[in-house]
């Protein structure tokens, strides 16, 4: 069986959409302090230099665990088969075998790598299933959310990273899986750990610089406060 911390790698570069949407605060000026501000504007664009965003500087404080708050990029683009995943490794293992074996009990490897039977205790849920087949293994951060929250422009050799890293890739059972769909932590919570859950969300959107729109961010403070620490 193949080592999956070896198929752990961390992204090569930060991508973000580029995009802020959060209003910058507004000063009152005299006409003649505007008209110097205007004036050294011109002259910076003329030059070829860009003016800082203010509303730029104001998305990057830090929300709940660190992460950075902003709205959504509902404009984003999502096909799930630009996502490569379950990725071939080697030896007959493609990454979904990979990780059912390193989270279930007592796996029995048939033909290849395929799990054929074990015991797993669904995250979510709680179930526990001894039947490979029927389960699945979840993005804790949904593809179509990453999508929406700064993968925009990433390669799709990054999108093949992020989809097959075992770090965001948890073991759980179908009906669960869908009941959780694209949502994020203020639309949909597991009915166990939650903590753990909430946790390993922002972890996986910290890890691949994602940002949290509002409502995310305020279910995600309002979950860790209760479980006695910030999620770092």
């Amino acid at each position: 069986m193949l080592a999956l911390a070896d198929l752990t790698q961390k992204p090569t570069r930060t991508v973000t959409d580029g995009r802020s949407e959060m209003n910058p605060h507004t000063t009152r000026h005299t006409g003649r302090t505007a008209a110097a501000a205007l004036a050294i504007g011109a002259a910076l664009l003329a030059s070829g230099c860009r003016l800082p965003d203010p509303s730029a500087a104001a998305s990057a404080d830090p929300g709940p665990a660190g992460l950075t708050v902003a709205p959504e990029d509902t404009g984003a683009h999502y096909d799930r088969d630009d996502w490569p995943h379950w990725s071939y490794h080697g030896r007959g293992c493609n990454t979904r075998e990979l990780v059912l074996q390193q989270q279930g009990s007592g796996v029995e490897v048939g033909k290849g790598c395929k799990p054929v039977a074990g015991t797993w205790t669904s995250r979510y849920d709680g179930a526990t299933v001894t039947d490979p087949e029927t389960l699945d293994v979840d993005h804790v951060v949904p593809l179509a959310e990453a999508a929406r929250s700064g993968a925009r422009t990433w390669s799709e050799a990054e999108r093949e990273r992020y989809a097959n890293d075992p770090a965001v890739l948890v073991v759980v059972t179908a009906r669960s899986n869908r009941a959780k769909g694209d949502q994020d932590p203020a639309e949909w919570l597991p009915d166990r750990d939650r903590c753990g859950y909430v946790r390993q969300w922002t972890e996986t959107k910290r890890r691949y610089a994602l940002t949290a729109d509002p409502a995310e961010a305020e279910a995600i403070r309002a979950v860790l406060s209760r479980c006695g620490g910030d999620g770092r």
